[in-house]
Formats: C-alpha cells, sequence, structure tokens
C-alpha cells in the first residue's frame, strides 16, 4: 500500500513559490491526450509509473492550495461544495489501488490525472497563482 504524504499548503508554510500549473497539465496531457504527445505513446511500464507518481506528488501539492481557497468561499454555497468535493475525490484517488476491473495501473493513472485536471482548473477559477 502506497504511503500518502500531505503537505499543508503553500501559504502556511509561508512558500512563496506558485504552483506550476502548466507543468501539471502537461502531465496530465501525457496520460489523457493521446494526440498530445505522439511519441511518447505507448507508455511502457517505467513510464507509466513515473507519471502516475508525478501526479500523485502534484494532487499532493494542489489538493490542500484548493481546499484553502475553497474555505474562503461563502459556507453553504454550491461552488464551496463543488470544489471541497473535487478536493475530496482526488484524495480519495490518492488511496486507491490500481485494480484489473477498473483498467489496472494504466487506468488508476488516468483517474488521477483527471482528479488533477480538476484541481487545476478550480486552482484558476478561484484565483491561484502560476509560475512563469
Amino acid at each position: 500500500m502506497a504511503t500518502t504524504i500531505t503537505h499543508p499548503p503553500a501559504a502556511e508554510t509561508g512558500d512563496p513559490r506558485p504552483l506550476d500549473i502548466e507543468l501539471m497539465r502537461e502531465t496530465v496531457n501525457r496520460l489523457l491526450d493521446p494526440d498530445a504527445v505522439p511519441e511518447a505513446l505507448p507508455l511502457s511500464r517505467e513510464d507509466l509509473e513515473t507519471l502516475t507518481a508525478t501526479v500523485r506528488g502534484h494532487i499532493q501539492l494542489l489538493a490542500p492550495e484548493v481546499e484553502a481557497a475553497a474555505r474562503k468561499l461563502k459556507a453553504g454555497s454550491i461552488h464551496r461544495y463543488t470544489v471541497l468535493s473535487s478536493v475530496w475525490e482526488a484524495e480519495s484517488r490518492l488511496e486507491a489501488e490500481p485494480s484489473p476491473r477498473y483498467g489496472g495501473p494504466a487506468g488508476h493513472a488516468r483517474r488521477l490525472a483527471r482528479a488533477l485536471n480538476a484541481l487545476c482548473d478550480h486552482y484558476e477559477n478561484l484565483g491561484g497563482r502560476h509560475a512563469r
């Protein structure tokens, strides 16, 4: 079973560096968009493991940021509930293990990538800072 490391939001640690959403989206595209990087497909087992670990790390960095931003939204609002449910979904994906029933390691990586993509959308919609 994989160990999950949760990082506090950058604002809590005093980390002034913005998150690199563009890099996160590029990683998502490698797993979800077969036309994004055609020369990289099909992925080897090692490449898939590396991408999966990268997506997991991105989620671990981004989820606390998105959650902190969502908690500033009006209590009881649909927007707040939607964003927090995406955070919960992403965190539950981190706890899940690959299953042959749902596409094995590749299916698991794609589900993680979709969760990361949703977090990126929420981060941008909530006014998150980007690395430039």
